[in-house]
């Protein structure tokens, strides 16, 4: 079975509420949809831009994945995925989102040629997950609206974004968070870069000592800030994950070699794929660390994968996949089916992706 083809489309849907971080504001969830031929068999990625952590567009990710990887991947057997992932990962220097499409396409390639669903494909630890669902960074007002909203919806674990503007007003948005769910919400809190190590220190004790119920602190500091980020480590009781920090294995070996950090976030979009993901998890788990697999803002193709792939490894334990359900519509037949905060797959080979639709059109029928 050889690729015959790579086809890319741009679908744009828009989102319930926006969607705030310290580092964007996002109001429609763009995307690049990528469909890999191969025989008779359709494999299907999804390669959302995220300018301000990848530094790829829409025009980015399409030319790279059209002019250079494209050519060098038509006709290759998709039974030879080491040798494909090996030329994909050469294709081009960083593009991590683009390659992460084309690797998740063959990928469900490969799942259907071997007739099982990706996850067990690729270990089958579990059938089910418990996502969290994220509160933006608004006034400590409304994100303790919108907690209570998630809680009442069925969630339990609530990613809550801060790192915006002082350490004070983020103490405001926790506080008026824990407040508003009666302290039964588990909180992940997110600065996305937005502090300084003093100023993460500072913060993260100060919630200690109130009390908040944190499951873990994620990406304090600038992603470069590696000395930074192991102070906080070091200096504070709550779990500290890295995320913008680690984008490939030689990262995660370099914040797990210094001990930088307690968790890691994986994201396929960071990383370039499943392909490069496993070898990530792979050096956290020998080292005893354990991980997260999150997403971008990305319909259910993009998060499709990235769950298949969290659900078949065993260390992977932590879950962020809410995107899908911040949509005003859907444009995705099949995938993961969520019930409240529990996400289950179907039975179908592959990701279980039965049509995608850009504008309400369907722009293939797996």
């Amino acid at each position: 079975m050889k690729i015959t083809e790579i086809e890319t489309f741009t679908v744009n849907t828009p989102l319930k509420k926006a969607f705030k971080t310290a580092l964007r504001t996002v109001t429609n969830a763009e995307s690049v949809i990528v469909k890999v031929t191969a025989g008779d068999q359709v494999g299907w990625g999804e390669a959302p831009p995220t300018l301000a952590i990848t530094g790829e567009s829409v025009e980015s990710v399409k030319a790279a994945i059209m002019n250079a990887i494209a050519p060098k991947l038509i006709g290759l057997r998709v039974s030879s995925y080491g040798y494909i992932f090996e030329v994909l990962s050469a294709a081009l220097v960083g593009n991590t989102s683009a390659k992460a499409a084309v690797d998740t396409a063959i990928y469900d390639l490969i799942a259907k040629k071997c007739d099982m669903p990706l996850y067990q494909f690729l270990g089958g630890y579990r059938n089910k997950l418990e996502t969290d669902y994220t509160v933006s960074v608004n006034s400590p007002e409304e994100m303790g609206d919108d907690a209570i909203q998630y809680i009442n919806e069925g969630f339990s674990i609530l990613k809550v974004k801060v790192g915006k503007d002082t350490i004070e007003r983020d103490i405001e948005r926790i506080k008026m968070v824990q407040n508003r769910t009666n302290n039964k919400a588990i909180i992940r809190l997110d600065a996305n870069q937005g502090w300084t190590a003093k100023e993460a220190i500072d913060a993260i004790k100060q919630m200690e000592d109130m009390g908040i119920n944190l499951d873990l602190v994620e990406q304090p500091v600038h992603a470069h800030d590696i000395e930074g980020l192991k102070n906080v480590t070091d200096s504070v009781k709550t779990p500290v994950m890295a995320d913008e920090s680690v984008f490939s294995p030689r990262d995660a070996l370099k914040v797990i070699t210094l001990r930088a950090a307690d968790l890691i976030n994986i994201k396929l979009m960071k990383a370039g794929g499943i392909h490069q993901a496993l070898k990530i998890n792979a050096i956290a788990e020998s080292a005893g660390i354990n991980c997260m697999v999150g997403s971008m803002i990305e319909s259910k193709v993009g998060i499709s994968a990235a769950a298949h792939f969290a659900a078949s490894q065993r260390n992977i334990t932590r879950f962020d996949f809410d995107a899908p359900l911040m949509f005003k519509e859907e444009n995705v037949e099949g995938g993961i089916t969520y019930q409240k905060s529990m996400i289950t797959f179907n039975s179908h080979a592959g990701l279980g992706i039965h049509s995608v639709k850009q504008g309400g059109v369907e722009i293939g029928i797996n």
